[in-house]
This record gives C-alpha cells, sequence and structure tokens, in this order.
C-alpha cells in the first residue's frame, strides 16, 4: 500500500444556524467553501437528555425523549447529509465537502458538566456529554469500503483530530466513533456517515473489559489484550490478515455470526497514540476487512464498527485501542435477532463457529 500520510491542515470550522459547530476536514488541494447556514432553525435547549441511574445494574441510562423527532428515512432528494449549496437544505450547508464533522441536532447527549455520581435513592443527573455527525463523503449512495485509500485515511484523521478534542473536554470519560450501517442494523439515513460520542461516564462494555484486563494484571502481571492478541496470533485459526502494523482476527469468544477485531500490533490506548505509517497501515487493514464483508453475500453486508479507546488514566490504564467489527447477518438470507437469552439476560449464542467464519474471509481476500 503506497504511503497515505500528507500534510494535514486543521480542519475548517464553520457554525449552522442553531449555533452548532461544524467542522470540513480537506483532502490536499481541495478548500472547504461552506455558506451561511439559512435554515430557521430554533435555538437549541440547554439540557436536552437526562441520566437515570439503575441501581439493579449499577449503570446509568441516558434518557432522551427529544430524539423522537429526528429525521427519518427521507428520500434521496431530502436528504440532509448531502451538500446543501443554497444554506437551505442540508446540515451541511456547502457546494460539496471530503469529510464533515458537526455537533447533532438531535444529541443523546449535549452541554459540559462534571461527571455523573451515584447516591442514595433515585439519582438522575443533567444528560451532558457531546454527540458528533461525521459524513466520510458526500456522496449519497457510497460507503466507507468503496472510499479512496487516502480519503479513507482522511476520515481516519478526523476519528484522532475529535478524539483527541473531546478527550481533553472536562466532564468527558469516554469517547466512542462508530458506524452502523444497513437498515437491518436501525440505520435511518442511507448516507455513509458515523458517529462520535463522547460520553460523561464510563460506558457498562468498557468498564467490564477494564475490570477484566485489571484482574488479568494482577494475576499474570501483562496486558489482558496484549496476551489475546499473542494466543490469537499464536493459534492462527482465527487471524483474517495481518500486517507490520495491525491484525484483524474472529475472536475465541464471538457472540456475533460476522464479528472481526482489529488491533494493533503494539499496546496504545487511542488514535491519538498511533504514528502516521500505523495509521495508514490501520486504513489499509480497516478497508480490507469491510471490503472482504461485502463479498461475503449478494448484497452489502449490514454492520456496526466500534472503535474501543481510552485515555492515558489511571482507571483506563490497561486498555488497549481496538476495532470491534460485528454483523447480525447469520446467512444470505437470515439475520440474528436478539431475543430473550441476549436480550433479557445477555446471554449469548453463537450460530456459527468462530473458525469457519475466519475461513471464510480469508477465502475473500
Amino acid at each position: 500500500m503506497a504511503k497515505l500520510v500528507f500534510d494535514i491542515v486543521g480542519p475548517t470550522r464553520a457554525e449552522l444556524a442553531d449555533g452548532r459547530e461544524l467542522l470540513f476536514f480537506a483532502l490536499p488541494d481541495h478548500r472547504p467553501a461552506p455558506v451561511r447556514d439559512r435554515r430557521p432553525l430554533r435555538p437549541r435547549a440547554p439540557d436536552q437528555s437526562e441520566l437515570r441511574f439503575d441501581r439493579s445494574t449499577g449503570q446509568w441510562v441516558i434518557i432522551a425523549a427529544q430524539r423522537q423527532d429526528r429525521t427519518y428515512k427521507p428520500p434521496p432528494d431530502q436528504c440532509p447529509l448531502c451538500p446543501g449549496p443554497t444554506g437551505l437544505t442540508s446540515e451541511v450547508p456547502a457546494p460539496d465537502y471530503d469529510v464533515v464533522v458537526f455537533e447533532n441536532r438531535f444529541p443523546s447527549l449535549s452541554g459540559a458538566g462534571a461527571t455523573p455520581r451515584p447516591g442514595d435513592g433515585f439519582v438522575s443527573a443533567p444528560g451532558h456529554g457531546r454527540c458528533e455527525v461525521i459524513c466520510f463523503s458526500s456522496e449519497h449512495t457510497g460507503s466507507f469500503a468503496g472510499l479512496a485509500p487516502a480519503h479513507a485515511r482522511l476520515v481516519v484523521e478526523a476519528w484522532r483530530h475529535r478524539t483527541a478534542d473531546l478527550m481533553a473536554t472536562p466532564g468527558i470519560e469516554q469517547v466512542f466513533c462508530f458506524e452502523n450501517r444497513g437498515e437491518e442494523i436501525g440505520v435511518t439515513l442511507t448516507h455513509p456517515h458515523g458517529q462520535i460520542y463522547g460520553y460523561p461516564y464510563l460506558t457498562p462494555r468498557a468498564a467490564t473489559m477494564l475490570e477484566q484486563a485489571r484482574d488479568h494484571r494482577k494475576r499474570h502481571g501483562t496486558n489482558l489484550f496484549e496476551d489475546l492478541l499473542a494466543w490469537e496470533v499464536a493459534g492462527g485459526g482465527r487471524v483474517i490478515t495481518r500486517t507490520d502494523a495491525f491484525t484483524a482476527f474472529v475472536p475465541f469468544a464471538a457472540r456475533w455470526p460476522v464479528e472481526v477485531h482489529l488491533y494493533p500490533n503494539r499496546f496504545v490506548r487511542n488514535l491519538g497514540d498511533l504514528d502516521d505509517a500505523e495509521l495508514d497501515g490501520f486504513t489499509q487493514v480497516y478497508l480490507d476487512v469491510l471490503r472482504r464483508f461485502d463479498r461475503m453475500y449478494p448484497g452489502p453486508l449490514p454492520y456496526i464498527s466500534a472503535l474501543h479507546q481510552y485515555s492515558d488514566t489511571e482507571p483506563q490504564a490497561e486498555g488497549y485501542f481496538h476495532v470491534e467489527l460485528i454483523s447480525i447477518r447469520r446467512s444470505a438470507t437470515k439475520l440474528k435477532y436478539l431475543a430473550a437469552s441476549e436480550s433479557a439476560m445477555g446471554a449469548f449464542i453463537g450460530d456459527v463457529t468462530p473458525e469457519s467464519v475466519a475461513a471464510r474471509l480469508r477465502e475473500l481476500a
């Protein structure tokens, strides 16, 4: 793969009609040209959501009732993520763009505030945090897998920029970049895009993984995720591809019909810890796996892409950056539904063996 790194220029900043921030990330020789957002948008409410503490699980739940009114499956000519050169039709008031990030108009979390603390009785707190939308391309019918390598690398650079910015924001405990792709996953806007959440607390999955890693450190004196990667590489049967910088494999205890984890070959906590060559390598492997996904069946594979990132703090010291890619499609014509065992009890039942999925994905190189 050719070297992808290029001179990164800071994003061009603009403001939407209701005061939300908009950031344009551009390829070399491309100059963003935003226009004034002339839509009659109402000013944002200060507290748009609420956190409620579930005493039965020890977890925070986000209550965001205003999201009931969010945009739902508009026709292509009314897509709010396509460029809006008139400033009257789109969340991106510009004639064109490469990659753009903006604050979500219907956020689950918004505003600044301290990390919530559980107390006695029924505890609630303002839903402070940050929710952003990242559009991968101005092309309405595209996909991440269809991006040119340099363009995909720009998306990775935008992820890294937003991760660093949000991790430095007071009150943000975890930064989560993700993509939901496909109507089967629940996507309501088909334009290729993802989201970035800045949570005011550590999410349940991250907390559980870090607890396991701390226990592993006490018992073995090593990092859990480094050991998991080493075991997968040594066994080899579930490894899909491996480069100098990254390894992609189906995990030993995969929960989903298609599940692939991407790990850097050295310990880092987030995208900001990777050097330029490693970011190139990440882009290469990420595109490779997504393109294999789309060769599995006659139609594009619906998936969730989840970037697990950690901060350089004592509670998250054992966290190892990696990406988990999962799909609910278990055959060309069947989906896996999270029924009673998974949804009510959190007890996953696998429909296929991880080894058979890995073998299939290796064939699709």
